[in-house]
């Protein structure tokens, strides 16, 4: 079992834990990586770009001159594609990008995203984070006694209110709640800081 430092809020050593082997502890797997990453990028896209084609222009019901005689090429209507003000060809429509994985490819995804932050070393456990009311001067004083210098993923319970509303106003800074840990956000942030409560409740969901 891999086994990482356990700080308290003050940034001082308080003992360590072990992380289970399942979760945080398997080879991570690249390609399953990349493919959660675009499913779940493609699903962000909102999809409502559209242009209108040549049934939908305003105008050119009206033949703008007769087939024959007139030493000009044939034209039906004003608003064919060629046309200035015409309809477009093969426009984009509204469409829906979400594309879906099996559970157990998105599950080993989330589980290689966990395994390669503690590989690389770039995983922070707490012991706790309760923070009595909304501070964000106080929870960036939490950053700076941890060292973090860079974007940092911040996990908890979704009880923690306190410490989400005191997070959302610190740039490169997000806080999620333990349900809702995701592979883009885990390989977005260069840091994860995740309370030991929040371990628990993610090894509890994938292992």
């Amino acid at each position: 079992m891999p086994k990482v430092a356990l700080y308290d809020v003050n940034g001082s050593q308080v003992g360590d834990v072990e992380l289970l082997d399942a979760v945080f502890g398997i080879e991570p797997n690249k390609h399953v990586l990349h493919q959660a990453v675009v499913m779940q990028q493609a699903s962000l896209r909102q999809g409502t770009h559209k242009v209108k084609g040549r049934s939908e222009v305003r105008g050119g019901g009206r033949k703008p001159w007769k087939q024959k005689g007139t030493g000009r090429a044939r034209q039906g209507t004003i608003r064919a594609p060629q046309w200035k003000g015409g309809g477009v060809v093969f426009g984009p429509t509204p469409r829906s990008y979400a594309t879906k994985l099996p559970k157990k490819v998105r599950r080993l995804a989330i589980k290689s995203a966990l395994s390669s932050k503690v590989i690389s070393n770039e995983i922070i456990v707490l012991d706790q984070l309760v923070l009595e009311q909304p501070k964000t001067k106080q929870f960036a004083s939490i950053l700076n006694k941890l060292k973090v210098e860079r974007k940092a993923l911040v996990v908890g319970l979704d009880t923690d209110n306190n410490a989400a509303l005191s997070a959302r106003n610190i740039p490169g800074i997000k806080f999620i709640a333990a349900d809702g840990i995701n592979v883009l956000d885990v390989l977005a942030y260069d840091n994860l800081i995740i309370t030991k409560e929040a371990v628990e409740k993610v090894e509890e969901v994938l292992a």
